[in-house]
């Protein structure tokens, strides 16, 4: 704000003493050239040198030095504030990432040709905080602004064909099946019109062959169609798996659909497709995504060597990683540390007299807002306790009675008993094995299959019997079970979803609602 107020006093005096339009232009320009600058510099850090701390901070000082008037430069300032905002998004925050590309939509002038990414990014972001109809209508209009760039009804544009393979792959990671069948039509729509205009070559053709039959596969296997799904993979022709992109999905396919084995196999053959990896360069994302997926593959498989062996690297990958990082880390704030001693320099030259008045002041209203924090904080915990406190007992007393029901129904003749009962009984002696309900695999047709019966009957007899759904059974004894282990162990909630059958996101869903806390939460509470 003071540099804004002094900026206009200066624009102020030259009016008054006769200057030109010719100097505000040359002022404008000093600032397209000042964020052209910092544009360059982060796109170093980004592409070049993986910096992404100093990356993130040039993008957004070019953002932010055109911010005030981006018609200036208008493929600078949506570029800049487009790469900034994928910054924030990329390590998690994403409501800032959300701000910022509302903000640069906001300008009505901003050039059409801009507006593609920046709507599907606002769309991604939606979807990430759980806004799914806002999110479904501006993936709609990322395709919109890319058909308005080619003029509008123009079909066969590669980038266009892009941009419905991602808003599908969106979709499908949400569960959203209906929309994503609708964009993985259009998205074979496209390429297919690509493929007639002759504006890729063969490799891209037989890449793309080989990944649309891929995401149908993946489609049908989602959506419950298994025995479809594997004929429609069984079908691609292995030309069209050459490529590393599809080698890489179809051992996923195959992971998801239970295939272990090929899957090893796949993750094998994706090694001699890219050169010799050294595990130094390795970050977490590609321990993650190359080395995990792997072990999982190879253990499921009953592949113990292959998959103690990508433990091995997996932790020497983890080790380097760890001193890369903090190598990369200490470089990227020394720089950073250097910028702001820079700016910090020129803002003092400037008004020094005015710095020390802000600060003081700041630096009293600061003490007083954090005595407050920290008293309204100590407040807001000593009841959230208190609160938690009474819910875990509320959930042992209602899990006492629960086992009491069971244990009469186990105690009581079998003569006695109704066919739901007794069927009750036995899914409940069932679930005394840890194995069946920890499987992610688990649905109601395996409990159908273990007790003997089919999955009609399961409905029933837990409708009757409990009152649930055979998901709502199945997740209760998960959820039993991370519940035991977060009172009684110290591993992270991530580990202890996975160990109970969940996703990270579903596990946190389910247990908020389940026992009206937080796993954290509801750690701390068990413990005390």
């Amino acid at each position: 704000m003071r540099k804004e107020l002094l900026l206009c006093a200066v624009l102020v005096i030259l009016g008054c003493t006769g200057k030109q339009a010719g100097d505000g232009e040359a002022k404008m320009s000093e600032t397209v050239m000042t964020a052209l600058q910092y544009r360059t510099q982060a796109a170093d850090y980004d592409f070049g040198l993986h910096q992404m701390r100093l990356a993130e901070l040039y993008y957004r000082k070019a953002y932010e030095t055109l911010k005030g008037n981006p018609s200036q430069a208008w493929d600078i300032y949506a570029d800049a504030g487009y790469r900034y905002a994928c910054m924030l998004y990329q390590r998690g925050d994403i409501e800032s990432a959300l701000t910022v590309v509302s903000d640069v939509l906001k300008n009505e002038d901003l050039p059409v040709g801009r507006k593609s990414p920046l709507v599907e990014l606002m769309a991604c972001c939606q979807m990430t905080l759980g806004m799914s109809e806002a999110a479904k209508q501006n993936f709609a209009k990322t395709y919109e602004y890319q058909l308005m760039k080619l003029g509008g009804k123009e079909k066969g544009d590669f980038n266009l064909a892009i941009v419905c393979n991602n808003i599908f792959m969106s979709f499908l990671k949400v569960e959203d099946y209906d929309e994503a069948r609708k964009w993985l039509n259009r998205y074979e729509e496209e390429f297919r019109a690509c493929e007639r205009l002759g504006v890729v070559d063969s490799r891209i053709i037989a890449e793309h062959n080989g990944l649309m039959a891929l995401y149908e596969a993946e489609y049908l296997r989602a959506t419950g169609h298994a025995k479809e799904s594997a004929a429609v993979y069984d079908s691609i022709p292995k030309s069209h798996l050459a490529d590393p992109m599809c080698i890489e999905t179809a051992a996923l396919y195959l992971k998801n659909a239970g295939r272990y084995a090929e899957a090893a196999d796949m993750y094998e053959r994706l090694d001699t497709t890219y050169a010799a990896t050294d595990s130094s360069n390795f970050t977490f994302d590609k321990i993650s995504t190359k080395l995990a997926p792997r072990y999982v593959a190879n253990r499921r498989a009953g592949r113990v060597a292959e998959a103690l062996e990508l433990a091995d690297k997996t932790f020497a990958a983890i080790d380097s990683a760890l001193a890369w990082q903090k190598q990369n880390d200490a470089a990227e704030l020394a720089v950073i540390y250097q910028t702001h001693e820079k700016d910090l320099a020129l803002e003092e030259s400037e008004a020094r007299a005015t710095i020390y008045h802000i600060i003081l002041v700041s630096a009293a209203i600061i003490i007083l807002l954090i005595v407050y924090l920290l008293r309204r904080a100590y407040t807001y915990n000593k009841v959230l306790t208190e609160k938690n406190r009474r819910l875990l007992a509320e959930i042992e007393q209602r899990e006492q009675e629960q086992q009491q029901t069971i244990k009469q129904l186990e105690d009581a003749p079998e003569a006695t008993l109704t066919t739901e009962q007794q069927l009750y009984r036995s899914l409940c002696e069932l679930m005394k094995k840890p194995e069946v309900f920890t499987d992610p695999e688990t649905n109601p047709d395996t409990l159908a299959r273990l007790v003997g019966t089919n999955r009609t009957y399961i409905y029933d007899a837990l409708r009757d019997c409990a009152n649930q759904t055979p998901s709502d059974f199945i997740n209760g004894y998960r959820l039993r079970h991370a519940a035991h282990l977060l009172s009684t162990t110290a591993d992270s909630v991530g580990l202890i979803a996975e160990l109970c059958g969940l996703s990270r996101r579903t596990f946190y869903r389910l247990f908020s609602e389940t026992y009206g806390m937080s796993p954290s939460d509801y750690r701390e509470v068990a413990k005390k």
